[in-house]
């Protein structure tokens, strides 16, 4: 006799084309703790590749060569056949460049080759079927970030500068590189001649690029150290009026990959990136960094972000994504979402990612200056709590 639970998984799946905004909750099952999601952006794939973990059960349209066919059929002639199928997950596998996410593990449910193993591929505009029982609070963040992401706005940045200039595409957790353009350009010193048509051709290049980008964007950001991003903007005006209406101008030290996490971490362009997770992600760390360096206002580490959290002085608590299946950090941040602190998931990739890595994989940005109990404040002197450390 089926179980209610997978019974309920069975569902049968429907593609939809239309703009992808965010993750859509189809059903909701709290009596079994089964959800049906349809994966709609790239940010999706990202979270729900975070979401399940070996063990959970996951459903989802599939094709499998048919059993039924004629014995003297070779294998690799077989009709495929879609159906539904459930598996106990084992493994998951995201690729973000290719934009898929594939979990692995023995089918438990579906017309035929039950206990075999078989391999989901999921990618944008398919609908999933998860089955957990209980969710932890990061499941809850994860879930509530991507049901939250109706909004989630696709922001074209580039740092220019006369030849280093870097575009990329920010949508929701995914930093998607366009295009770096990178030029042996003739000095001021060679007025006229080759060199002012080689940064005319070069500054022209730089405009088509970003038009053609920024076209469907919700925001155009351009930003360098020097005057051809004013350069930039005055050849959009005259090309594109309506991408140049969208334009934002910031200054930087620094052009290219550098220049772009340079404004990313810095919040000067808090306002036009709002709704950015990528963008808020560098912030809020390199809010965490400066927190380190200039007082009490910050918990590093599971043993004194959990302090922390008990004493009820952590307002934000960040975990770097690698952490979420480890028990003590889950442990900390079910705690840490009772307490209404809020909950931030840090992806492994990037400068982000490295800063959380190297202070233990967790942090805390705190209410007010704190001191664990148990801190030694003489550390190694590559510490971040290396030096005296004093607060009001």
């Amino acid at each position: 006799m089926r179980t209610r639970a997978a019974a309920a998984i069975r569902i049968t799946a429907v593609r939809l084309w239309r703009p992808r905004s965010a993750v859509r909750l189809l059903h909701r099952d709290a009596a079994t703790g089964l959800l049906r999601l349809r994966l709609e952006s790239p940010s999706d794939l990202w979270r729900i590749a975070r979401f399940v973990r070996p063990g959970d059960r996951v459903g989802a349209s599939t094709t499998r060569r048919d059993p039924e066919a004629p014995a003297d059929v070779p294998g690799a002639e077989r009709t495929r056949r879609r159906v539904w199928i459930e598996i106990a997950v084992e493994q998951v596998e995201f690729h973000g460049f290719s934009k898929h996410v594939r979990f692995t593990g023995p089918i438990r449910a579906g017309p035929f080759d039950i206990g075999r193993h078989h391999t989901l591929d999921l990618t944008e505009g398919d609908e999933v079927a998860v089955l957990k029982p209980a969710l932890t609070a990061a499941d809850r963040v994860l879930l509530d970030e991507g049901l939250a992401g109706a909004g989630e706005p696709t922001i074209v940045l580039a740092a220019v500068d006369w030849g280093d200039s870097s575009i990329v595409r920010l949508r929701g957790r995914a930093i998607e590189p366009i295009a770096d353009i990178r030029r042996t350009l003739a000095g001021k010193r060679y007025e006229g001649g080759q060199a002012e048509k080689d940064r005319a051709t070069y500054a022209a290049e730089l405009v088509e690029v970003l038009r053609r980008e920024a076209a469907p964007a919700t925001a155009l950001v351009v930003a360098g150290p020097g005057f051809l991003k004013e350069e930039v903007v005055r050849r959009l005006q005259e090309a594109d009026p309506k991408v140049a209406a969208k334009t934002h101008l910031y200054a930087t030290s620094e052009s290219g990959r550098v220049g772009i996490d340079e404004l990313l971490r810095s919040g000067r362009a808090t306002e036009t990136l709002r709704g950015s997770v990528a963008a808020e992600e560098a912030e809020v760390v390199e809010r965490l960094v400066r927190s380190l360096a200039g007082g009490l206002r910050a918990a590093v580490g599971p043993s004194e972000v959990g302090e922390a959290v008990d004493a009820g002085a952590a307002e934000t608590v960040l975990v770097l994504e690698t952490g979420l299946p480890d028990p003590g950090i889950v442990a900390i941040l079910d705690r840490a979402r009772e307490a209404r602190a809020r909950l931030f998931v840090v992806r492994a990739e990037g400068e982000s990612g490295a800063k959380l890595a190297a202070l233990g994989g967790v942090a805390a940005l705190l209410r007010y200056d704190w001191v664990s109990p148990t801190r030694d404040a003489r550390r190694s002197p590559g510490s971040p709590r290396a030096g005296p450390r004093t607060g009001a």
